[in-house]
């Protein structure tokens, strides 16, 4: 890479390059070389780097993302609540799905969330902003919720791996299907002509993976879904 950017003239900015080393052993040191080869520039090692909107660790766990994404979505609940004395249904819904609701769910079926704390988390968003309508505070959360006509914050994330895996393999994105997914050949008497083979994972942090957590959402659909 860095003959390719001295040949093309497409030099790289040290101070912006960081090193993000994925797995659990110790990272090696990697430099940036002048075209003559006697200077080299050490890049700066992270565990934790914003890519496109998404926070990516050297762990791989969503709980950074979780967090960043909560306190965006706080911080703009709280400008609402404070400029704003009274929510109707339709204004609060316009308010929420417009500044709240993209936060928690921007980017989701690359980070979606596996672990209890950061479900919740996401959750609580949810809770708290149904407070804001008038004449449902005194309301249990799963009944605000109906009176509202909206999803949980896990059940949403839900429907948008499906919907991402049915784009997938219908060939609208530019994801290939053969990369992501592979079609179950075995006859079923029961469910839907197009289940997924879904493969077997060592770690828990690839069993939660999208092309493997979806699978089993996929193949539970109805035919006529």
């Amino acid at each position: 890479v860095n003959e390719w950017s001295h040949k093309w003239l497409l030099k790289f900015n040290v101070d912006k390059c960081k090193l993000l080393q994925l797995g659990n052993s110790s990272p090696a040191n990697y430099y940036l070389s002048s075209p003559d080869g006697f200077f080299r520039s050490l890049i700066c090692k992270v565990t934790e780097e914003e890519d496109l909107g998404v926070w990516c660790t050297s762990d791989m766990k969503p709980s950074l993302q979780v967090q960043k994404a909560v306190t965006k979505a706080m911080q703009t609940l709280g400008m609402l609540k404070r400029s704003f004395k009274f929510l109707s249904r339709d204004l609060f819904l316009f308010l929420y799905r417009t500044y709240i609701r993209p936060h928690l769910e921007y980017c989701a079926p690359s980070w979606s969330p596996y672990l209890a704390k950061d479900i919740d988390a996401l959750e609580r968003v949810q809770h708290r902003a149904t407070k804001l309508v008038k004449n449902l505070s005194a309301l249990t959360y799963e009944d605000r919720l109906v009176s509202l006509q909206l999803q949980s914050i896990y059940c949403h994330r839900q429907c948008g791996d499906l919907i991402e895996a049915f784009k997938i393999l219908n060939d609208f994105t530019n994801v290939q299907m053969g990369t992501a997914f592979t079609l179950n050949t075995i006859q079923f008497t029961r469910g839907h002509p197009f289940k997924l083979v879904k493969s077997r994972c060592n770690l828990e942090l690839r069993r939660h993976f999208f092309t493997n957590r979806v699978v089993t959402q996929w193949n539970s659909l109805p035919s006529y879904v």
